[in-house]
């Protein structure tokens, strides 16, 4: 499933990191292995410009989701569906910082919330109404403790190990 993290913010992000939760939670949610999604992490100004552009309200938000209007791109006589661009998701790391700060917890876990809500939006779900809201909630809560219980490989900067055998 492939996932475009792009960080353009003043901040340094784990890009490997938002990258996987983005690719868990699209994997939970059985969305086309296909589907390609962009994250892309940006500064206060930019985040604001867009925020007010995009929701007519001044100053940055944490997150935004731009969904694209269909999943399936490809023609109706293709034999196999191609690639279809899921939609961006624009993440604000420094304001990540200060809500990480305000809720006890590290920018990194911010992120990862932030990302698996963006992801959310992109699906289509919503929290305008309290039923909406609970629902999206609950879900995003259990994505990000599956993302936390799912087993991962460390990343170490060694190289793979070969399985003995004839050369």
């Amino acid at each position: 499933m492939p996932v475009e993290v792009a960080n353009e913010s003043e901040i340094a992000v784990d890009e490997a990191e938002l990258a996987g939760v983005c690719r868990f939670v699209l994997g939970e949610m059985q969305v086309n292995p296909m589907a390609e999604l962009s994250v892309l992490c940006v500064d206060v100004d930019y985040m604001s410009s867009l925020h007010e552009r995009w929701m007519g309200e001044k100053g940055p938000t944490d997150v935004l989701a731009f969904p694209m209007d269909e999943l399936d791109t490809a023609r109706p006589d293709d034999p196999e569906p191609g690639p279809a661009l899921l939609g961006d998701v624009v993440l604000c790391p420094a304001v990540a910082v200060r809500q990480a700060r305000a809720a006890g917890h590290s920018m990194d876990d911010e992120l990862v919330l932030l990302a698996t809500h963006g992801v959310l939006h992109l699906l289509g779900y919503d929290h305008m109404e309290p039923d909406e809201e609970k629902e999206m909630f609950g879900l995003q809560q259990k994505l990000i403790d599956g993302w936390r219980a799912a087993p991962r490989e460390p990343v170490t900067g060694e190289p793979a190990t070969r399985e003995p055998g004839p050369r």
